[in-house]
């Protein structure tokens, strides 16, 4: 398989793609590559070339588009994972497993119970390249969008989704529907809420239902806080029949 790189830009009329530094980098430095060598790139929106590379320096690369591969399929499902933010490299793996699951884009909360320093507006940039990284290994043509930290109540007035669903610990403030049973005519967009480490108030669960969302729950089982949203998204994609 050929070592895949996300571009900077695509030109496909022109049959030219750049790489920007980072990525030329770990072309040129990591794995050796130079002028001559044959990659794939893709734009992070769906679409991969076959290329040559033309040239490389401190600036970036250069790559010769030689033509168009087909993508790796996106879910039928555009699931917006929105993750209350989560201590340390925990929220490292839920952005990159998250990637690797196909979720359509990421929204890190700030919630009553978060405890990781996250200010709204400020996700650090690191997300954004582990996105990338995860996309690059798992062969996905898309990178979504990682957003820059939202307080809950804020997100509540802008989500958007088709079907809104809160994860909600057994023990809540409310019962949760089994999410084995979240059935129905499969939705274009849905989005996912899942709580931090101390799980939701009260306060933030009745606002959430009134403002739409369904309490699912995963049973009785404790999870790490990491896997808990990966769990949840591949059960919503079991579900919909959308693996």
């Amino acid at each position: 398989m050929l070592p895949r790189f996300l571009a900077e830009s695509i030109d496909p009329d022109g049959r030219h793609a750049r790489l920007a530094e980072d990525e030329a980098r770990h072309l040129s430095q990591v794995l050796r590559l130079g002028a001559g060598d044959e990659i794939a790139v893709f734009d992070g929106m769906g679409r991969e070339f076959r290329g040559r590379i033309v040239r490389v320096g401190r600036d970036g690369a250069e790559v010769l588009l030689t033509e168009e591969v087909l993508a790796s399929p996106e879910p039928a499902v555009r699931v917006t994972l929105a993750q209350a933010a989560i201590k340390g490299e925990k929220m490292d793996d839920v952005v990159r497993d998250a990637t690797m699951m196909g979720v359509a884009a990421i929204e890190p909360l700030v919630s009553e119970h978060t405890v990781a320093h996250l200010r709204p507006g400020h996700a650090p940039d690191r997300w954004r390249r582990i996105a990338i990284a995860s996309a690059k290994q798992c062969r996905r043509a898309v990178v979504p969008p990682i957003g820059g930290g939202t307080l809950f109540a804020d997100w509540l007035a802008q989500d958007a989704a088709q079907v809104k669903l809160m994860l909600v610990e057994p023990s809540a403030s409310v019962e949760g529907h089994p999410l084995s049973t979240i059935g129905g005519t499969r939705p274009e967009s849905a989005s996912l809420m899942v709580g931090p480490e101390g799980g939701w108030s009260p306060a933030e669960i009745d606002a959430a239902v009134r403002a739409g969302y369904v309490p699912i729950t995963m049973g009785h089982r404790t999870l790490r806080a990491d896997a808990v949203p990966i769990v949840a998204i591949g059960l919503l994609q079991f579900v919909w029949g959308d693996l």
